[in-house]
């Protein structure tokens, strides 16, 4: 009985942290240019800069193993190096995707030193259409098989913000 009281304390207090994170995060500055993103994965961060000025942060989920670079397809890790965005889908089955130009030549020759694909399509995205509701709860958990996770509303932020060939590096 304790042991259960105790768990759903603990989800009633990351719900409202999680509210909380919401509840205080101020609008992208539209006026402002966007030409770099850095990915945390340790930090489970997301940041956008113009130069060297940081503009706004994001918590993220990740692939169900985070610890390490994506090495092949279906691994579930979420790459690290840097890479660009190189396209953008308005119709994903993830809200709407930024996509990031993984695998690159290192990530295809390591792939094939081991006698894997290295997989592909890897994005930031929102949430599976239809869960939106979901928002920030989403966090409580890494849950991709390699992107990188926002809500929907963030998601529209960086697809309005960010234009195709911006840099992306994505670090431990």
């Amino acid at each position: 009985m304790k042991r259960g009281w105790i768990t759903g304390l603990t989800i009633v207090a990351g719900m409202a942290g999680l509210w909380f994170l919401g509840k205080h995060n101020k609008p992208l500055d539209r006026s402002l240019t966007v030409d770099k993103i850095v990915v945390e994965k340790s930090k489970r961060r997301l940041s956008l800069y113009s130069g060297e000025t940081l503009l706004k942060t994001y918590p993220i989920s990740l692939g169900q193993q985070p610890v390490g670079h994506k090495a092949f397809e279906g691994d579930r890790r979420t790459p690290e190096g840097k890479y660009v965005i190189h396209d953008k889908n308005p119709h994903s089955g993830y809200y709407k995707n930024l996509g990031i130009s993984y695998p690159n030549k290192r990530d295809i020759a390591h792939a094939k030193e081991i006698g894997k694909a290295p997989g592909g399509h890897i994005k930031i995205h929102g949430l599976k259409n239809g869960w939106g509701w979901i928002g920030k709860i989403h966090l409580l958990k890494d849950w991709t098989a390699g992107c990188i996770a926002l809500t929907n509303e963030e998601v529209e932020e960086l697809y309005q913000a960010v234009p195709t060939g911006t840099p992306i590096e994505i670090k431990p």
